[in-house]
């Protein structure tokens, strides 16, 4: 049960954490062939909201925001975008989850100058402060520590923002992204496979989605490198509308349940 806490981790920004390290030698070359649309894709004041189930049990919720605030972080015009997890009903007595994740991010380069993350998961806790120095291709810990990185590296959740600027119509279906983010003070390259279009049906309706797979680390948490699955609202929001994941002690899935203050319409069917 100590893996539940994955999936919020999962669901917030649609990559794995237990990234490929052997393919870090090629990150550079990779991200200058990434493609980005030329509008904002989000606003201040957007929130989605998510169930997380375990097996067929309501196992927890996940919400990730816009919080609708100015800041100026290091001279430049930043927005506070936070996801938060909690476990809930049988399952917040025997392994209680509180998750968050927060990150100051540049408003139109949609890269990180601060982050913050604090975890609760079954009585196991810890928090993680990173300073981004972009010009200065360095990153500060809360450990005092100062570790180098390249220009434009993500955080755990300025990732999940910076995927949904991708011109996804300049890929062809079997193409690997690769961006690049720090987890747990380390650059780990973070690969999604686009697996093309399909239409979906959750809980609250039909939707017409982008298909992505995430490419984890087998053994430690998934089953194969294939686990995770990711659909992605076919429209210019980018909206994750359902995440599904096999792991070694079950199966585990994320899905839309409510959404408020998306830029354009969502691509929804009924």
């Amino acid at each position: 049960m100590k893996r539940i806490g994955l999936l919020f981790v999962a669901g917030f920004m649609l990559l794995s954490m237990n990234a490929q390290s052997e393919f870090i030698d090629s990150v550079q070359f990779e991200l200058a062939k990434l493609y980005r649309v030329d509008y904002p894709v989000f606003k201040k004041g957007e929130k989605i909201e998510y169930i997380v189930h375990y097996g067929f049990v309501d196992a927890g919720t996940a919400t990730i925001e816009v919080r609708n605030e100015e800041h100026q972080i290091f001279g430049n015009d930043a927005l506070h975008v936070v996801g938060t997890g909690k476990s809930k009903g049988a399952f917040d007595w025997f392994f209680k989850v509180r998750d968050t994740y927060e990150s100051y991010i540049d408003k139109d380069e949609v890269i990180p100058y601060l982050f913050h993350r604090d975890v609760s998961e079954g009585g196991y806790e810890f928090t993680q402060d990173y300073a981004f120095y972009h010009d200065k291709n360095k990153m500060a810990t809360h450990k005092n520590t100062t570790v180098d990185v390249p220009y434009g590296v993500q955080d755990m959740m300025s990732a999940y923002y910076f995927a949904r600027t991708l011109d996804i119509d300049r890929y062809n279906v079997g193409d690997v992204i690769v961006m690049q983010a720090v987890v747990d003070e380390k650059l780990e390259p973070l690969k999604i496979r686009y697996l093309g279009k399909e239409t979906i049906e959750i809980r609250n309706g039909e939707y017409k989605c982008l298909k992505f797979q995430p490419l984890v680390q087998k053994g430690r948490v998934f089953k194969d490198e294939e686990d995770l699955t990711v659909y992605i609202s076919d429209d210019k929001n980018k909206i994750p509308v359902l995440v599904k994941a096999n792991v070694l002690v079950g199966s585990i899935k994320m899905e839309l349940a409510n959404y408020e203050n998306l830029k354009f319409p969502l691509a929804k069917v009924h």
